[in-house]
């Protein structure tokens, strides 16, 4: 989201300002144009020298030298956020003044754009009453903090007052101000990992689903402006943006009970989880215990999500499913599409080399209702959940 995007990085004089390396290397990596100001006293806490390095431009300190002066007027006309990482208390009182004693101060009066801050400073100081004052003052201006985090401080202690991580700034930066909004208001529902089915209270039947694709498909539906459930099995995934709702549960029944629930009220599903088509048929309450002969273990169809959203498929819903397969695979996915009543399917092979299960990559297929597909090459999962959102709305917004 950040790609092509202009970022003023303001540093000020904190040890946090260490952080900032961090996070120029990372708006550059996301594909953002990085200038960065400090302030004069910043230069002991952190090189110019490697943020000019990190961002390809110059780093700015001082209004004016060499016979040349930094034009601040065009600085903050240039920039689509002004970013001050770390703020310290000392620069935070004198933007809530106005004061205008170095390039920093004069290019955040000079501002046009949105400007993000991202307070840094020992725990009784960010308690202070008159950092308190200055820091809803400027909230009152328009700005928009990032609140500080609690951690090992400076000064040895313990409690709040640490600055954003570098990461979190990121996304912070992304989820509230570079969200596009073609899917704005589109409500959206998506399945992801896997169905663990009990034996006992110790042993399940699962598979091997990570929720890599699922998660990846969930926040390219939230970046382009919608309102994202997601709902996964048991899985290590944790969502990117504060603004999607996650509904974690573990069998195919949970699964099935909590998209019916939903179902009514959501313009796009993409049914990506790998919901087991089948259960034991019965659970015992204790633990099985070996023995020499072994057990035959009975299982039981679980009820068919897919099929019971299709079914019930109101006018103007978008249904996606996904088919992952071993063989026959074109044949088994067309099938599906249609005894499902789906809009699309997303088909998987076993076959190809680092796609499916477990991996950050995929290879996928794609076939729509009305005979129409689409190959999508082996990338990261990331893009491939980017191209299939995307093909998604050539359909719902054509």
């Amino acid at each position: 989201m950040l790609r092509g995007k202009k970022i003023l990085l303001g540093i000020t004089a904190s040890i946090a300002a260490y952080k900032s390396i961090f996070l120029a290397r990372l708006l550059v990596k996301e594909g953002a144009e990085v200038k960065v100001i400090m302030t004069p006293a910043a230069k002991d806490f952190v090189s110019p020298l490697v943020l000019s390095t990190l961002t390809g431009n110059k780093v700015l300190v001082e209004i004016a030298a060499d016979d040349s002066w930094a034009n601040h007027v065009m600085l903050g006309r240039w920039a689509d956020i002004m970013l001050i990482a770390p703020l310290s208390c000392n620069t935070l009182a004198k933007l809530t003044h106005g004061q205008c004693d170095n390039l920093l101060l004069a290019v955040y009066l000079s501002a046009t754009c949105p400007v993000v801050i991202a307070p840094a400073m020992d725990e009784d100081m960010w308690h202070h009453p008159s950092t308190k004052k200055n820091v809803a003052a400027l909230q009152e201006f328009g700005n928009t903090v990032i609140n500080v985090e609690t951690g090992e401080l400076a000064s040895g202690l313990y409690g709040e007052g640490r600055m954003a991580e570098p990461e979190d700034i990121l996304v912070f930066l992304e989820e509230n101000f570079f969200r596009k909004d073609i899917l704005k208001n589109i409500k959206t529902l998506v399945t992801a990992g896997p169905t663990y089915e009990p034996l006992d209270p110790v042993r399940f039947v699962g598979n091997h689903s990570s929720g890599k694709m699922g998660f990846a498909l969930a926040e390219a539906l939230y970046e382009k402006g919608a309102d994202v459930t997601i709902i996964t099995g048991p899985v290590h995934q944790t969502k990117k943006y504060k603004g999607i709702d996650v509904i974690t549960v573990n069998t195919a029944e949970d699964m099935y009970n909590a998209c019916l629930q939903l179902h009514d009220k959501m313009d796009i599903e993409i049914m990506a989880a790998a919901v087991a088509d089948y259960k034991p048929a019965a659970v015992a309450t204790e633990k099985i215990k070996k023995n020499t002969t072994g057990i035959q273990l009975e299982l039981t169809k679980t009820k068919d999500i897919l099929a019971t959203l299709g079914a019930g498929k109101k006018a103007g819903q978008f249904l996606a499913g996904f088919a992952l397969e071993t063989n026959n695979e074109k044949a088994n996915a067309l099938e599906k599409l249609k005894t499902k009543n789906a809009d699309m399917i997303i088909l998987n092979s076993l076959k190809d080399t680092k796609a499916g299960f477990r991996y950050d990559t995929n290879k996928v297929s794609v076939f729509f209702a009305d005979g129409t597909s689409v190959e999508l090459e082996l990338a990261l999962k990331k893009e491939i959940a980017n191209k299939i959102v995307e093909l998604i709305i050539q359909r719902t917004h054509a």
